[in-house]
């Protein structure tokens, strides 16, 4: 039975479930020297907000978001286990976060990926997300593609 888990950066299914991104991300990448600039950004002590998918008492999947500023919140670490994907969770997952963001204030939710990720970005341009430019810290980085969408 599926079931959804409100919780903050420090739940150790969400931990789990961001060394399995982690991984795929380094694997898409071409190994984790190509991506380790982005660790800095990916640290999940500033996380507060997360919500997991939970088949039976399984985390399958997960995503959250940080302030950015007092009106955008960053939309990170969303991520579906491989044999889950195809089944509109992550479609349910982000609009769950935007509502919670929604409900703590944010007017917007931003959101950084790149074109090697064509499912993610597939999936936000379906949600509504359109391309913005690179807002701090990716403004530098040439492989980044920033997504930004009023709630």
């Amino acid at each position: 039975m599926l079931r959804f888990k409100y919780t903050d950066g420090r739940d150790q299914d969400f931990v789990g479930l961001c060394r399995e991104l982690d991984e795929l991300l380094n694997e898409t990448a071409g190994g984790e020297e190509n991506r380790a600039h982005y660790n800095q950004y990916n640290l999940l002590d500033d996380i507060h907000d997360v919500v997991l998918i939970c088949d039976d008492d399984v985390a399958i999947g997960c995503g959250s978001f940080k302030r950015y500023d007092d009106e955008r919140a960053e939309l990170k670490r969303v991520f579906i286990r491989e044999g889950y994907r195809g089944r509109g969770f992550s479609k349910k997952l982000v609009g769950l976060l935007e509502d919670l963001a929604r409900a703590e204030g944010y007017g917007q939710m931003i959101l950084e990926t790149a074109e090697r990720l064509g499912a993610a970005m597939e999936l936000y341009k379906r949600l509504g997300y359109i391309v913005i430019p690179n807002y701090p810290p990716y403004e530098d980085y040439e492989e980044s593609i920033c997504m930004g969408k009023r709630l």
